[in-house]
């Protein structure tokens, strides 16, 4: 679709920021982390990075984001709707649809909230395991004024060594409100 480019690039003439991003994996399927996630800017700054390189990401929204009479845009553009109060299943659903063998290429918050504090929701990290999917470290940074996509990282199944590896790449990006920045610790490191 030509118009998201033009989108993209627009956003970036007047955002203030610019793209520093590497290439996104050739397979064409990934696991995208969005983080930190701070604002409800870092939607469209994450539609921007995306639509800039060509990509057509899926992303996991609180489910009444879908609801009428704006539930259909959510959607195209992408939307997947979570109910956050029941979200069985989710992580094993999202695998079966990896595994189709169709390009996936999902955009997850781990933070799951822009209030901060707490841990990082560890949904990415099982689907990313289960599914054998690179993880694509996605940031905003309002120190540098930059945004893009991090380094591609192999999920290896030991959690402090993968997530030292998530923590350092995170370790200096600022979001948009930086306060609101959960730092990257799973549960399961407990």
């Amino acid at each position: 679709m030509v118009v998201r480019p033009l989108l993209a690039r627009a956003f970036w003439a007047v955002s203030g920021y610019r793209l520093r991003s590497e290439p996104p994996p050739a397979s064409g399927s990934a696991v995208f982390i969005g983080a930190p996630h701070t604002s409800n800017w870092d939607f469209v700054f994450m539609l921007a990075i995306c639509w800039d390189l060509g990509l057509s990401p899926k992303w996991l929204g609180n489910h009444t984001l879908f609801k009428p009479p704006f539930g259909w845009v959510m959607r195209a553009l992408g939307g997947l709707p979570v109910d956050r109060g029941n979200p069985a299943g989710l992580v094993d659903e999202i695998v079966v649809r990896a595994r189709t063998g169709r390009p996936l290429m999902l955009v997850i918050a781990p933070e799951g909230t822009r209030r901060g504090g707490g841990r990082w929701k560890s949904g990415f990290y099982r689907i990313a395991r289960d599914a054998d999917l690179p993880v694509v470290l996605g940031y905003v940074d309002s120190a540098t004024h930059t945004a893009g996509l991090g380094p591609s990282i192999t999920i290896s199944g030991d959690v402090t060594a993968d997530m030292d590896r998530i923590r350092d790449f995170y370790a200096d990006k600022h979001g948009i409100r930086p306060q609101n920045f959960a730092l990257p610790r799973l549960r399961e490191e407990s």
